[in-house]
């Protein structure tokens, strides 16, 4: 493979890569010829095998990413693995869905610390070695389209994914000078683990499939390309964009 697209030689750390779109984010990189490290609390035996199907290396590291305390050793362990790292996907995220009268601090202080506090923490460590050693690299962010709108029922979600947003853009205009790109991708209504109860809803599922103009779900496989490309130096001259990837769910 050659091109602006062509990844090879390279190394991209993937947190959450063991399903969903961690999974679908981490094999089409590997295909694109990026070995992977892959970040999550249960093994990513799946992953690795398609990863390895693809001609490319996975490195497994097992981490809890709903505390800081793991991200220094994560960051240690990719360079251990592969001697270098030229991409960072922050994926790993979780939602808890109640009415916002009954919404717990609990509840609130778990998505906030797993989705944005770890989320700049494992930037800040990544940027540090890539600034330290003189060179660039890309970050992606999985942010979501509710950093655009407010949803129902996932209050502390929506507060973190438009966080994210921000916070894509703030890095973005610190680091962009360092040879460093910091994008997102807003991937709308997939089908994954996050997203069992709407699927299972008859009445929601009806009205987000409306909603969609693209009239399905996606599948995390549609959200691969995306990443590859911002992962590339075809988006080199990208910085603090929120990359929409929601069967056109945001012009609806």
């Amino acid at each position: 493979m050659s091109g602006p697209f062509d990844l090879t030689g390279q190394a991209a750390l993937v947190t959450g890569a063991n399903t969903g779109l961690g999974q679908a984010i981490a094999v089409g990189l590997a295909e694109a010829g990026c070995d992977i490290v892959a970040v999550g609390r249960t093994a990513p035996d799946e992953t690795a095998e398609l990863v390895v199907a693809a001609g490319r290396r996975l490195a497994a590291v097992s981490a809890d990413l709903s505390t800081t305390e793991p991200v220094q050793r994560v960051v240690d362990a990719a360079y251990d693995a592969f001697g270098r790292l030229d991409i960072l996907v922050n994926n790993a995220g979780i939602i808890r869905r109640a009415d916002s009268l009954d919404f717990t601090e609990e509840d609130w202080d778990a998505v906030m610390d797993t989705n944005l506090k770890t989320v700049f923490f494992l930037s800040q460590a990544v940027a540090r070695r890539w600034v330290a050693d003189g060179r660039g690299g890309k970050i992606v962010n999985v942010a979501s389209l509710l950093g655009f709108q407010g949803g129902l029922r996932v209050p502390s979600y929506t507060a973190s994914k438009h966080a994210l947003a921000g916070i894509t853009k703030s890095l973005c205009n610190e680091w962009a000078a360092k040879g460093i790109n910091v994008n997102a991708l807003a991937p709308g209504y997939f089908r994954t683990n996050n997203t069992t109860a709407l699927q299972a809803d008859e009445t929601r599922n009806r009205q987000i499939l409306e909603r969609i103009p693209a009239g399905r779900w996606g599948q995390p496989a549609d959200i691969a390309g995306a990443a590859v490309f911002l992962a590339s130096r075809a988006a080199d001259y990208m910085h603090g964009a929120i990359v929409p990837v929601d069967g056109g769910w945001l012009a609806r």
